[in-house]
């Protein structure tokens, strides 16, 4: 791992999942995400602070994922920078990875990284380049269509969690918070391999930690980005943000088989 003394990226971080996860031509993948986003329900009276987003193969998942981004349709013109974050799934490490690419790229173009951002990490110990973290990591990736599909402009800030503390990853959001320019997106699934009925209990259980704002409920057992969730949700309350499940389901409703699901919740965190 580098520390974060200086930030001078120069790599492109091509997409790896792309023709298994979400289609890999970019105007299919565009019409996809499209239609996800045209399938969901929008409650919301703006764009929100925060926001956690399930990172599935878009088959099982995308609908959710839709319900998650679909209140970016509004009035989005002041987001200018997404801090993006996710569980490592492949690569065991200790702290939080930047990546060295200074650039994200899916079938729909390039996404630039906030490499202003990545300076004001320099301070924090728990936060280093690790490019391997980011390689073959899925959970950044596929939220990045859904973004560039909203946003005109954006730049990126990509952080993949290995074991990391809620305090160090409140520390990481609280740095970059921003204001209206800002959105924080975790990436993350619920539980994993139940029976439908037990998942369903599971994730209704989760959701209300998140909507209650109890991080300490939140449990590896719980979600593939249970660290992350718990940093946001140590966030959300120090910033007073109001949390609300928009979309709460499971591949057994998104592909018919209920042996063995994996839970996708969409929730927003508003300013007041």
């Amino acid at each position: 791992m580098r520390a974060v003394s200086k930030v001078d990226l120069k790599l492109s971080r091509a997409p790896v999942f792309a023709g298994t996860f979400y289609p890999r031509q970019g105007n299919r993948l565009r019409a996809m995400v499209s239609d996800l986003l045209g399938e969901a329900n929008d409650p919301l009276e703006k764009v929100p602070k925060a926001m956690i987003a399930p990172h599935a193969g878009y088959t099982y998942s995308g609908p959710i994922a839709g319900s998650s981004f679909i209140p970016l349709t509004k009035d989005n013109k002041a987001l200018r920078r997404i801090i993006l974050v996710g569980p490592s799934h492949r690569v065991a490490f200790e702290g939080i990875a930047l990546s060295e690419a200074a650039e994200f790229v899916t079938p729909m173009g390039n996404v630039p990284v906030d490499q202003a951002a990545l300076a004001e990490l320099s301070s924090l110990s728990c936060v280093n380049f690790f490019e391997a973290a980011h390689a073959q990591e899925h959970s950044l990736e596929v939220e990045l269509p859904f973004l560039q599909h909203l946003l005109a402009d954006f730049q990126l800030v990509p952080l993949v969690v290995g074991d990391a503390s809620d305090k160090q990853i409140e520390a990481v959001l609280d740095r970059l918070w921003g204001g209206p320019e800002t959105l924080i997106v975790v990436s993350s699934d619920l539980s994993h391999y139940h029976n439908y009925s037990a998942a369903k209990k599971i994730d209704n259980n989760t959701a209300q930690a998140i909507e209650e704002l109890r991080p300490e409920q939140i449990q590896s057992e719980h979600a593939c980005g249970y660290l992350a969730i718990r940093g946001l949700l140590r966030s959300a309350r120090h910033h007073g943000l109001k949390p609300r499940t928009i979309d709460l389901r499971n591949s057994g409703d998104t592909s018919g088989a209920w042996d063995r699901v994996v839970g996708y919740g969409a929730f927003a965190f508003l300013e007041n």
